[in-house]
């Protein structure tokens, strides 16, 4: 019986295991590349954690490229900036790139590595979308997004989140991911420090490389449902310590931050001049109860200390409109507004009248979100029950977003006829696309490699067919612990 911390058959493959290795080229623990790296705590740990890789001290690297033929033909030099070699590629769009190659090859691969909805937008929205285009709304609106956007999202953080701004404190962006690396280039000097807790998105210390700084890990545990320790989080901050990013409910486990222990962390952050918040509230409208959301920027005395990032992917199933945003003082929403100016100028025009459309669907979606909370709700559910009869397994019950951050770690050490030893959450992910052909993530590219990443985004049907493959691939592995 697996193990909870925290918590109160389809088609047959039809393909050869052949056929699947002949497709799935580059496909390695080098093209996936590595997660931030962990220090183990001792019980009288005082001091603190930091990410130990050096690739921001890389040395700058030169390649020459010889001309072959002709008189005045000149070398190229192909040399790349050192910032560039620091960033590791996003797993997760490596991997669904893979398994979209593997589909149009013919493999049958069931992917639920990313963190796209299954639904449709909904119709009101698309309605508004293609209507602007019909009326002729196709050019460029001002850079931080149009004042009549800016205006809906001040009133919807006013009502949703209980935090007050005026739309010159919003910035409107291609997403939440440009409104995070924004925040980040804005406050950020190099040298400083991103407090991340992990497990964690990927992208967040790959974005404060990109900013030179340095990604500073806080452990967590699966036994307190991958909740930071606010007594670890103190510990471990210094005077370089800048912006601390915190993500409820969180990707990549579903966790969610109750007020109480948010209202802990206030109370250190407050102690820091420095410190600032970046408080990613991209799946807010993706909860179960009992659990509630709440806006950092909400709480005594940190509405001046958080930049408060959200976005219309993941709510209202519009990743492919790229939209999100972000709010804040004006001092730090300023200076991204600064830096969208010269890198993307203004959002898509349709897509900003697409999202007044979403948020004049009710509170927090109304209706509409509901019924799709409901149905990521019963795919939880299902989950949960399914690999809570492994042997072995453990888990932390989502209690919001629409992913399983499960222990699988009792597999490793399984070595495998044709396929060497699991010894990890990469390379049981590779068995696993291999003998199951699903396409999961690695826990390891989320800083905590016992676990990988299931995202259930994906019908029911679909996770049900899923589960029965990746039960059968993982029944022929004995787990190599005792449990």
């Amino acid at each position: 019986m697996a193990t909870t911390a925290g918590a109160p058959s389809g088609t047959g493959l039809s393909q050869s295991r052949g056929l699947l290795n002949q497709r799935c080229l580059g496909f390695s623990r080098s093209s996936w590349g590595g997660a931030s790296k962990l220090v183990s705590f001792p019980s009288s740990f005082s001091r603190r954690s930091v990410d130990n890789t050096k690739e921001l001290q890389l040395p700058r690297i030169t390649a020459v490229v010889k001309a072959q033929a002709g008189p005045g033909q000149m070398d190229i030099d192909l040399t790349l900036s050192p910032r560039v070699n620091s960033v590791k590629p996003s797993k997760t769009v490596a991997i669904t790139d893979q398994a979209a190659a593997l589909a149009r090859a013919g493999v049958p691969v069931i992917a639920l590595a990313a963190g796209e909805p299954d639904f449709d937008t909904p119709a009101v929205i698309a309605e508004a979308g293609i209507n602007a285009i019909r009326e002729g709304y196709t050019k460029y609106t001002s850079n931080a997004g149009t004042l009549e956007l800016r205006t809906a999202i001040c009133q919807k953080l006013k009502e949703e989140n209980g935090i007050l701004y005026t739309p010159d404190q919003v910035v409107v962006s291609n997403g939440a991911k440009q409104s995070i690396l924004q925040a980040v280039l804005a406050v950020c000097s190099p040298g400083d420090e991103v407090i991340i807790p992990a497990p964690f998105w990927v992208s967040y210390p790959e974005i404060a490389r990109l900013a030179d700084t340095t990604p500073v890990i806080v452990p967590t545990s699966i036994s307190e449902n991958f909740l930071m320790d606010y007594k670890l989080l103190e510990a471990m901050l210094t005077e370089k310590s800048r912006l601390l990013i915190l993500c409820s409910p969180s990707n990549p486990t579903g966790s969610v931050y109750p007020k109480k222990l948010l209202e802990e962390i206030a109370k250190i952050v407050a102690k820091h001049p420095r410190l600032l918040v970046l408080s990613d509230e991209i799946y807010e409208h993706i909860i179960y109860a009992p659990a509630a959301h709440t806006s950092f920027a909400s709480l005594p005395g940190m509405w001046e200390r958080t930049l408060t990032v959200n976005g219309f992917s993941k709510a209202f199933a519009m990743t492919g409109w790229r939209l999100g945003y972000i709010a804040g003082p004006k001092h730090f929403i300023s200076a991204c507004a600064k830096i969208q100016s010269q890198f993307t100028s203004s959002a898509s025009s349709i897509a900003q009248k697409a999202a007044l459309a979403a948020l004049s669907m009710g509170y927090a979606g109304g209706e509409t979100v509901e019924t799709m909370v409901k149905a990521f709700r019963e795919r939880r559910d299902f989950l949960v029950k399914s690999f809570g009869e492994l042997e072995g397994v453990k888990y932390s019950e989502p209690q919001g977003a629409f992913y399983l951050f499960i222990d699988l770690s009792c597999y490793y050490g399984a070595e495998v006829e044709g396929f060497s030893v699991i010894n990890g959450s990469e390379s049981l992910c590779r068995y696993l696309l291999d003998r199951a052909q699903v396409a999961l993530l690695p826990g390891g590219a989320c800083g905590d490699d016992t676990c990988i990443r299931i995202s259930y985004a994906s019908s029911l049907a679909t996770l049900q067919e899923a589960f029965r493959r990746i039960k059968k691939a993982l029944l022929t592995l004995r787990p190599s612990v005792p449990v």
